[in-house]
């Protein structure tokens, strides 16, 4: 019986994604291992890409690319699979395929354990307590590749409920680097303003990012599923793939350099950029962190795919799925709930402006500076401004979680942080807030 009982513990935590027995093995002596962390920020329906993005790329990196299981780390709010709108239920198809990429996939962190702090204790090697307790344990000989899709605003990217600052993701990448925690590092990153995260990124740290798009736009979504109402993928990420899948299982043939190039032209409704090293990480082939497929692959290369891009910028996914919705309504009261809720977004899109022209008059005093810091992003100068101003609109006005539409305008708040104090906004933002 106790024998039976402990086979059922290691099968249990197994299935969440931590696997005992091989989490005991050392590293090899000699050469270092590829770590992976995989993250989809979001929650809900209308985000089903995010979800179908990083299933899709969890079964590259281990199916074909032959990187262990135990080496990726997964974090995705699982609610889209037994979505109550799915109509196939426990299914998550990707758009370069309509394969199912749900099954099979080691989820290590889900729902309210998707955290901004879960994921950056992650990246610094401490074992949690909660999921399956997984970490990145990678040191001075291993390259760890790290992909982020989900929401984002000028310096911020987005969890289910709370959000991740360019200061805090600064700090820990700095300590990784102190710390000796990889050799070298990449970073793949689909999200509005995404350049934001990595713009100020030191040369000097061995860590190169590419980004879905630059400092101050939107990044996009791609491929509109008519039956289940949402769109399977983003358009920087499936390029980033399909490119990939393109040319497998030569990985070592394309370096990140030449990857980024072909991607970059392939991205059109947004500017892929990069950041960082451009010069040892630029010129290794992709595969240092992709993988490296050996020879009993699974699947044969696969030939490019034509997609048909119907985009939308992420920000307004949300107020045309409602729309789409109202559409297809077939009762009354649905269609007066849907009504009711699509004017209550447009509206707040609006007062969610007025609000940001009223905390900009009062900290600069001048209509005229209130255009002159609305006209377009500034470079984050003061990563603990940004964090504490963006913080206070959270809590205090609108959430990006169910006000997507918002970071379209955050810049005309962050932008104040490089001639005002935070103390002085944050308290602008208090008083403005409050009042509506």
């Amino acid at each position: 019986m106790l024998k039976i009982a402990l086979f059922a513990a290691i099968f249990a935590i197994a299935v969440q994604g931590y696997h005992p027995v091989e989490d005991l093995l050392e590293k090899t002596e000699h050469g270092g291992q590829i770590w992976a962390v995989i993250v989809a920020g979001s929650k809900s329906w209308y985000n089903y890409r995010h979800q179908s993005d990083v299933c899709h790329l969890y079964h590259l990196l281990t199916k074909k690319h032959g990187i262990p299981r135990q080496n990726v780390i997964t974090l995705m709010y699982n609610d889209i699979a037994f979505n109550v709108e799915n109509p196939r239920q426990g299914i998550i198809i990707n758009a370069l395929h309509g394969k199912d990429v749900y099954e099979g996939v080691m989820i290590d962190y889900m729902g309210r354990d998707v955290t901004p702090q879960n994921f950056l204790d992650i990246l610094n090697g401490q074992r949690l307590r909660v999921g399956s307790g997984k970490t990145l344990k990678s040191g001075p000989k291993d390259t760890v590749f790290v992909n982020f899709v989900d929401h984002g605003g000028p310096g911020i990217l987005g969890f289910p409920t709370d959000e991740l600052h360019v200061a805090d993701l600064t700090k820990t990448l700095e300590n990784m680097y102190n710390e000796k925690r990889y050799k070298q590092m990449l970073w793949y990153v689909e999200a509005c303003y995404s350049g934001s995260m990595f713009s100020k990124l030191s040369p000097d740290m061995n860590i190169t990012a590419h980004t879905a798009s630059n400092t101050d736009e939107s990044s996009y979504a791609c491929v509109k599923d008519e039956d289940l109402d949402v769109y399977l993928g983003d358009c920087w990420s499936l390029n980033w793939m399909n490119n990939t899948e393109q040319i497998f299982p030569n990985l070592e043939k394309e370096t990140v350099e030449q990857q980024y190039e072909i991607v970059k032209k392939m991205t059109t409704e947004s500017h892929a950029s990069i950041y960082g090293d451009l010069t040892y990480i630029y010129s290794e082939p992709i595969s240092t962190f992709l993988g490296h497929p050996g020879t009993g692959a699974e699947e044969e290369p696969v030939p490019e795919r034509k997609i048909k891009y119907e985009s939308t910028a992420t920000p307004d996914i949300m107020l045309e799925y409602l729309k789409d919705k109202r559409e297809k309504a077939t009762n009354s009261e649905e269609a007066e709930r849907l009504d009711k809720e699509i004017k209550y977004h447009i509206q707040t899109e609006g007062k969610v402006q007025e609000i940001l022209e009223q905390i900009s008059r009062q900290v600069t005093g001048s209509w005229d500076m209130v255009a002159v810091f609305s006209k377009s992003p500034q470079s984050i100068e003061h990563p603990g401004c940004n964090k504490d101003v963006l913080s206070a609109f959270f809590s205090q006005c609108y959430k990006m979680q169910t006000h997507p539409y918002i970071t379209k305008y955050l810049y005309r708040l962050t932008n104040l942080c490089n001639m005002y104090s935070s103390d002085k906004i944050v308290d602008a933002v208090l008083e403005n807030c409050s009042h509506n």
